[in-house]
C-alpha cells in the first residue's frame, strides 16, 4: 500500500545574499520599498512540496506516488528524474502549453527568505482526482494550486484516506470557511508555528479546538524542535542538531516525509516526530531540497545517535 503525495512540482531556483536583509530594508520606508541584492551564485534544483516530500519519504524505503502537474514546456527533465529515481509517474499530469512553476528563492547569511513564485501548471492541479488513486492508505495534501488542494481534501475524505491537511504556502488562499472545511476532513494538520498562529487567528480556533478536531496537530518550530498534539496529549519533540547549516530549503517538507512514513508503519508520535526531525536536520546540511541522500543504514545511525534509542 502506497502514500499519496498531493502537491507541487517546481524548479527551485536558490540564490544566497552575502549579507542581511535587515541591514537594507528600512522599516519606515517600506512603503517605498525599491531594493535589490547582489547574489553571485545561483543554483537551479528541483522542488515543489510534492517532489521534496516524495524524496525524503522514498529514502525511508517508503512507496511515494506523486499527485501533481508539470508544465510541457519544461517538465521532461523532472519526469527523467523519477525515472531514475524509481518514483511512479502514473499520476503526474503534464499541461500542455504550460511552464513547470518555479521559485526564485534568495537566502541572506541569517537563513531569512525572500521567495517569489510563478505557479505555472500547478493551477492546473484540480485536473487531478485523488479519489482515483488505487491501493492509498494514506495521503498528504500539501501546498498545491488553490482548487486542486480543496478538491483533494473533499475526495479523501469521502474516500476515507486519512491524509495530513499541510497548507503551508498555500494558506493565504483559503478563507475562514474553506480552512475550516478542510481541517474538519483532514486526519492530521501539519503546520510551522508561524502558520499555526495563522490559522488559529483566521479560524477563531485555539490550538487546542484544532487538535481536538484531528488525530494529531503537528506544529514544527525551527531550531526549537516541533509539538505533536495528539488526544490530550502533546509530544515535544527535540531537535537534531545539524553538523553544518547549509540551506533551509525543504526542510519541512524532509520532515513531512518522516511524518508519513512513522504514520504509515505505526510508530509511536514520539518516534514519528523524532524520525521526522532527523530528516530535517539531514537535509539542511545539503544545498537544495533534494541532493541529501543518507542511505537507511545512515538515517538509523543518525536516529540512534541523536535520542538514544533505534527504529
Amino acid at each position: 500500500m502506497a502514500t499519496l503525495i498531493c502537491g507541487s512540482l517546481a524548479y527551485d531556483n536558490i540564490m544566497t545574499f552575502q549579507g542581511r536583509f535587515r541591514e537594507h530594508i528600512l522599516p519606515e520606508q517600506v512603503h517605498i520599498l525599491n531594493v535589490s541584492f547582489l547574489v553571485p551564485t545561483m543554483r537551479r534544483e528541483f522542488g515543489g512540496c510534492a517532489g521534496n516530500i516524495a524524496y525524503a519519504l522514498k529514502l525511508l524505503g517508503g512507496d511515494a506516488r506523486i499527485m501533481a502537474t508539470l508544465g510541457e514546456v519544461d517538465g521532461q527533465l523532472y519526469l527523467d528524474r523519477f525515472e531514475s529515481l524509481g518514483l511512479s509517474t502514473e499520476h503526474v499530469r503534464v499541461v500542455r502549453d504550460a511552464y513547470t512553476a518555479q521559485a526564485m528563492i534568495t537566502t541572506d547569511l541569517d537563513n531569512n527568505q525572500i521567495a517569489a513564485f510563478h505557479p505555472g501548471a500547478m493551477m492546473q492541479s484540480h485536473l487531478n482526482h485523488a479519489d482515483q488513486a488505487r491501493g492509498i492508505k494514506l495521503a498528504i495534501v500539501a501546498p498545491d494550486g488553490y482548487d486542486g488542494m480543496v478538491q483533494h481534501t473533499e475526495k479523501l475524505a469521502a474516500a476515507g484516506v486519512p491524509f495530513i491537511f499541510d497548507p503551508g504556502q498555500g494558506l493565504p488562499l483559503f478563507s475562514a470557511e474553506a480552512l475550516r472545511r478542510a481541517i474538519e476532513l483532514a486526519t492530521y494538520v501539519a503546520v510551522n508555528d508561524y502558520e499555526a498562529s495563522l490559522v488559529s487567528n483566521k479560524t477563531g480556533w485555539s490550538l487546542e479546538e484544532i487538535a481536538g478536531r484531528v488525530q494529531a496537530l503537528i506544529v514544527t518550530r525551527g531550531e526549537h524542535g516541533s509539538r505533536i498534539h495528539h488526544g490530550n496529549q502533546c509530544e515535544e519533540i527535540p531537535v537534531v542538531h545539524a553538523s553544518k547549516i547549509v540551506d533551509p530549503t525543504g526542510c519541512g517538507d524532509a520532515f513531512r516525509g518522516g511524518l508519513l512514513y512513522g504514520i504509515e508503519n505505526g510508530l509511536d508520535w514520539a518516534t514519528t516526530g523524532r524520525l521526522a526531525s532527523v530528516m530535517g536536520a539531514l537535509k539542511i546540511e545539503q544545498p537544495g531540497p533534494q541532493t541529501y541522500a543518507p542511505t537507511r543504514d545512515e538515517i538509523d545511525q543518525r536516529f540512534k545517535q541523536a535520542y538514544g534509542y533505534s527504529l
